[in-house]
């Protein structure tokens, strides 16, 4: 049976990618900092699909936290298959407005936790011969705005090299970088989403499927739905201060996924 650990496993992406391999039949690990939902989730997958659904309470922007998900990566006795390093949160408005200790959390979640977390995976995959990571990222990663979109960009271009250093070793990686996407995530940051048109939001469900279509073709870098596929090609046109002036007038708003 293969085993799926997802990180920010409660909403959004995060419960995307469980309902679907939960669905695929899939034994899951879910890890998120909040048990109560953990263990609600955790009941309604294992009623619905009849899967095994683990919990693992575990706080990203910690050590402990991190080393508790290491372990259970690392675990010889219940592998696990495939990550889904989904885990992350937005700061609201520029840098400089965002206090300097959210600015380096965010670092720990999107950059330390993606890095130690896809080693821990990878080298006990790569024993066996075979594994899956997708870590989740942004099509933010393609403009400049702050930190949010360093982190990601930073999470792409770790994936695509160590996707290339393990080439044939039957341990696959890639990034996910979607766009708008109806979840949790901009409320939490407490960011005005009013203004973004309808057609700019992409359903969580609809993003996993194809993430996992994605994967099966062998991408590395996997940027959903031809909306954003068209606008991330558009960034490779327009100089970069426009883009950055835009970007940034965007993220005093209501930022990006």
């Amino acid at each position: 049976m293969t085993t799926s650990l997802i990180t920010g496993a409660t909403a959004g992406i995060g419960a995307a990618f469980a309902r679907r391999l939960a669905s695929d039949g899939h034994d899951l690990v879910l890890v998120a900092r909040n048990t109560e939902r953990l263990e609600e989730q955790a009941a309604e997958l294992r009623r619905r699909h009849g899967v095994a659904v683990d919990v693992l309470t575990a706080d990203l922007a910690t050590d402990k936290g991190i080393a508790a998900v290491e372990s259970r990566l690392g675990d010889p006795e219940r592998p696990v298959d495939v990550l889904v390093n989904n885990a992350g949160f937005g700061n609201r408005g520029t840098f400089l407005e965002a206090p300097l200790a959210d600015e380096l959390t965010m670092l720990k979640v999107h950059c330390e936790a993606v890095l130690r977390l896809t080693s821990a995976a990878t080298k006990a995959m790569r024993e066996r011969g075979r594994g899956f990571v997708i870590n989740v990222a942004s099509v933010a990663a393609f403009v400049p705005r702050g930190t949010y979109s360093a982190s990601k960009a930073w999470v792409v271009r770790f994936t695509e090299g160590v996707a290339h250093d393990l080439a044939g070793s039957g341990v696959r990686l890639m990034a996910l970088c979607p766009g708008f996407v109806r979840t949790e995530f901009h409320e939490r940051a407490g960011m005005d989403t009013g203004s973004i048109p309808g057609w700019a939001w992409l359903d969580a469900d609809k993003l996993v499927a194809a993430a996992i279509r994605d994967l099966a073709r062998g991408r590395v870098v996997s940027v959903p739905d031809l909306r954003y596929k068209t606008a991330v090609a558009l960034t490779k046109l327009i100089p970069s201060g426009a883009i950055g002036q835009v970007s940034s007038e965007a993220g005093r708003r209501y930022g990006a996924h």
